[in-house]
């Protein structure tokens, strides 16, 4: 087989996966989209039935309970209590159906209709679309209070120097280190245990980050020292140096870090 035949082979596989791989995608969003519209329509049912006067406890022991066996003789898994329940506050979360982000999927929605203000559902809504969150990754920054360490509760345009408030943090968590509660570390435990979860380190960062360098090299007139980690922010258009301490700062290390 000539290298020319190769190449035209490749060239075919290669556009007969797009093809395949964009049918998917198209399949998923239409199945995404009807699936969300389904359950919207079934939560304003409920929610519409229970208005017509029954308390709400007398509705949830009775007829949801009723509702859930029926729809589960019927059309099997997918419809007890418990989903009936989470569609009924999916529909009072989110009142207009248009206002839906098709891109994020039931799990996601799930999720965010337990969220007790319309600021923190939007919140989370516009940040796992535009980040790309999967329904993991969502729960786990719902879970770490992703919203309440976000300098700036708005994304609107409010620089401390050359930091933007809403991409900056305060203050970071890293529970995914598993380090146990009470042990003593050094900062090469801190910086080898960040690179090795690098992964939920970038995550937990926040948006435009990309890993640069551990122990960098830094030079002046007057010092000579190593960043522990450096990291370049797309958003901000700049390096962001970290320089991890186990202990209280000394007046060596705020001087370090004005260089």
């Amino acid at each position: 087989m000539t290298e020319e035949v190769q190449k035209s082979e490749s060239d075919i596989f290669i556009a007969i996966k797009q093809i395949i791989e964009s049918a998917r995608a198209k399949s998923y969003r239409a199945v995404n989209s009807y699936l969300l519209e389904s359950y919207w329509q079934i939560g304003k049912l409920i929610v519409e039935d229970e208005q017509k006067g029954a308390t709400r406890a007398a509705y949830g022991e009775k007829v949801l309970k009723n509702l859930a066996n029926a729809l589960t003789l019927e059309f099997g898994k997918g419809f007890d209590i418990t989903n009936l329940t989470n569609m009924r506050k999916f529909y009072l979360a989110f009142p207009i159906l248009d206002a839906l982000r098709q891109e994020l999927s039931w799990t996601h929605y799930r999720l965010i209709s337990r969220l007790e203000t319309e600021e923190k559902r939007l919140y989370y809504i516009n940040q796992a679309a535009e980040n790309g969150w999967n329904s993991r990754e969502l729960e786990r920054n719902i879970h770490t209070l992703y919203f309440e360490r976000s300098l700036a509760e708005k994304p609107a345009q409010k620089e401390v120097g050359h930091i933007e408030k809403s991409i900056i943090k305060d203050p970071y968590i890293f529970e995914f280190l598993g380090v146990s509660p009470g042990k003593r570390l050094t900062e090469k435990d801190i910086e080898t245990a960040l690179i090795n979860h690098l992964q939920q380190f970038l995550l937990e960062l926040g948006k435009g980050f990309a890993f640069v360098a551990r122990q960098q090299h830094i030079v002046t007139d007057t010092s000579d020292f190593y960043i522990d980690l450096v990291f370049y922010n797309y958003h901000l258009k700049c390096f962001v140096l970290i320089d991890l301490k186990a202990g209280k700062l000394t007046h060596q290390d705020i001087g370090q870090m004005d260089m």
